[in-house]
């Protein structure tokens, strides 16, 4: 069992992170969310070990994780962090940087242990290719198999796939979790990707300003999200006043809805004005405006055109399980 406390934690007067605590037990998959400077990549340095924090305490066990105040070379031996540096040896190959990182006391094991991990990365071709003629994505895998070269109870990743094309990155995300979930290795990883969480992460914190806000199984905060800003982080949603939705509501409240919960009819439902479509693949994302006023964010299977008229409705189970008092955050 991991476990997280940081009373406070700040550089040059400025406070960064307050009141952080959590537990993440052994093969679970926590994912930090939260918008740029949030304190995701602090909280991730701490917790490895790369910065000294003074009011808090990091334990995997029993053992504390001390900080660089204790430990001339930071990090525990259970304990492996990809960064979004990738710290690579540019002149050597990428088979040299991952064997780099395996026990000198199971040499003969070292080729099996490469192959696999090589495999795991999708780079078994380029074994032999030194590091410097990789591509950003590329590298960013061989410093992925490298924290993974001796394995750890403890993984810390930092946007683990930013550098990786979208081909390759659906594959690699599913091999990875999947070997990872296998080998019981507990999994920390700061994304602002809802990809990289939603499929796969057993728990979610979402971080703003340095503070938690939310936390709690995936799948409950992503359909039971407590504010506008959680459930922005998930995806695209809209804040509609329940007067909008229903015209008898006497009550002063809005509701969250995700683009795909709102049902396109041709007859009844919110009136909206398109006034842009977007094409998204499998379907269209629509921007309508309802009562000359309220900008409204809708999917539908097929293109609508800029000034076609169309009724939304949004079901009385989201609308009842969703019913809050929020605001959008200021810009």
């Amino acid at each position: 069992m991991l476990k997280v406390h940081v009373d406070s934690f700040g550089y040059e007067g400025q406070t960064v992170l307050k009141d952080i605590s959590f537990e993440v037990p052994k093969g679970q998959h926590l994912a930090i969310m939260g918008e740029s400077g949030s304190g995701k990549s602090t909280l991730l340095k701490i917790i490895y070990g790369l910065l000294h924090v003074e009011k808090g305490a990091i334990f995997w066990g029993n053992q504390e994780v001390l900080g660089p105040n204790f430990n001339l070379v930071p990090g525990e031996s259970y304990m492996k962090y990809l960064s979004q540096d990738f710290d690579l040896m540019p002149h050597t190959t990428v088979e040299e940087n991952i064997a780099q990182h395996l026990s000198v006391f199971e040499q003969d094991a070292h080729p099996q242990r490469v192959a696999t991990l090589l495999e795991l990365i999708e780079m078994e071709k380029y074994a032999r290719v030194k590091v410097k003629k990789l591509s950003g994505g590329q590298q960013q895998r061989v410093a992925l198999a490298r924290v993974l070269a001796q394995e750890p109870e403890v993984l810390l990743l930092d946007e683990p796939f930013g550098h990786i094309d979208n081909f390759k990155r659906n594959s690699l995300r599913r091999n990875l979790f999947q070997y990872l979930k296998e080998k019981g290795i507990a999994i920390i990883m700061a994304s602002h990707d809802p990809n990289d969480v939603l499929p796969f992460a057993d728990r979610t914190l979402i971080l703003k300003n340095g503070l938690v806000v939310a936390q709690g199984q995936t799948r409950d905060l992503y359909s039971n999200p407590p504010d506008y800003y959680t459930a922005s982080l998930f995806g695209e949603v809209n804040e509609v006043p329940i007067s909008l939705l229903k015209s008898y509501a006497a009550i002063d409240r809005s509701v969250l809805v995700y683009t795909h919960e709102f049902k396109a009819s041709d007859t009844s439902g919110v009136k909206v004005l398109v006034v842009r479509s977007y094409f998204k693949g499998n379907h269209f994302l629509n921007e309508g405006v309802a009562d000359e006023k309220t900008s409204l964010y809708f999917n539908t299977p097929n293109e609508l055109k800029v000034g076609d008229t169309i009724f939304l409705n949004v079901s009385l189970e989201t609308i009842n399980r969703r019913l809050h008092i929020g605001k959008k955050p200021n810009n």
